[in-house]
């Protein structure tokens, strides 16, 4: 019996671009596992690079908060898109967010324990949330960026309310020019990381794991090219410095002109406000990255229902 359904090859197709037969066989030579046959198809140059973001599928809200020098992002995950939209949900994570600019790290924990605005703490609203709305809610992460002079820019893309929604990022600028420099810029670079998802800062910040998969699929290829072993490990060093270079904030191409590098926007900025202006760190989070949301077939639940 196949390890895997009509359903998981039409899955890989939608992930990789591949063709139904191509897709079908990657699943039988890897035994089901879509991970590793995306990896293989990729290896062979069946694949077009996927990045999770668009597989993700959990629902709830993000919210940005800035005060000062000092921003914080939250994800608070619900069960449906309804429940996002509820005023008693939206405001849970906007007042959550806003208590997170007073936690120390980045600890979800440290935050459910934190006094909620009006009593209790955050773990309490939650739980009083869960009663009253009908859902399994959580808070799922947080991340605080900070400088000792300049801006933290937030952005919203695609907004549900006011630093509310599916996709926030903050722009942490260190420098001393003027806010009215600085904050433009950051609205600009915000909008880059929005839409060109960057897995680091800088190369040295990627992922040791990622690099290292990336790493085995570029030696596959280049040994199915049959060159010489001196020309296959030039051939991997350089797939590892373009994804690298295509995934690290710093050296991605800015969106907006399709051919500058985040580091010489920047750079070029300063130079322009007479002032030196450091992309010192940023946040990007979209909601529900790295969840899978179990797909339910109902016409096999009702069958089943009936056999029982």
């Amino acid at each position: 019996m196949a390890a895997f359904t009509a359903a998981d090859v039409k899955k890989l197709r939608e992930m990789t671009g591949a063709g139904m037969m191509d897709a079908k066989k990657a699943l039988e030579e890897t035994n089901g596992d879509i991970e590793a046959a995306v990896d293989a198809l990729r290896a062979k140059g069946l694949a077009a690079v996927q990045k999770k973001s668009s597989r993700t599928a959990a629902e709830g809200l993000v919210g940005v908060a800035v005060s000062g020098t000092r921003g914080v992002a939250v994800e608070v995950n619900s069960e449906t898109d309804f429940v996002a939209k509820n005023d008693q949900f939206q405001d849970f994570v906007r007042k959550t967010t806003e208590t997170a600019l007073g936690v120390d790290g980045d600890d979800v924990e440290a935050l459910k324990a934190a006094a909620y605005p009006g009593g209790g703490t955050v773990s309490d609203k939650l739980t009083n949330n869960v009663a009253t709305i009908g859902e399994n809610q959580q808070v799922r992460r947080m991340k605080t960026v900070a400088v000792s002079n300049g801006v933290i820019v937030p952005y919203m893309h695609n907004a549900a309310a006011p630093n509310l929604g599916k996709i926030g990022v903050l722009v942490a600028l260190e420098s001393e020019a003027a806010a009215d420099v600085l904050e433009p810029l950051g609205k600009q670079i915000a909008m880059h990381i929005a839409a060109a998802f960057p897995q680091a800062l800088d190369a040295d910040g990627l992922d040791a794991a990622v690099i290292e998969r990336e790493r085995k699929i570029a030696a596959e290829k280049a040994a199915e090219s049959g060159k010489p072993a001196e020309v296959q490990e030039k051939m991997v060093d350089g797939a590892i410095k373009k994804y690298a270079k295509e995934n690290a904030l710093l050296s991605q191409v800015f969106v907006m002109d399709n051919k500058t590098p985040i580091a010489d926007v920047v750079a070029q900025a300063g130079k322009a406000a007479g002032s030196s202006i450091v992309l010192k760190d940023y946040v990007r989070f979209q909601l529900g990255e790295g969840i899978e949301k179990e797909e339910s077939d109902f016409a096999a639940e009702v069958a089943a229902a009936v056999k029982g």
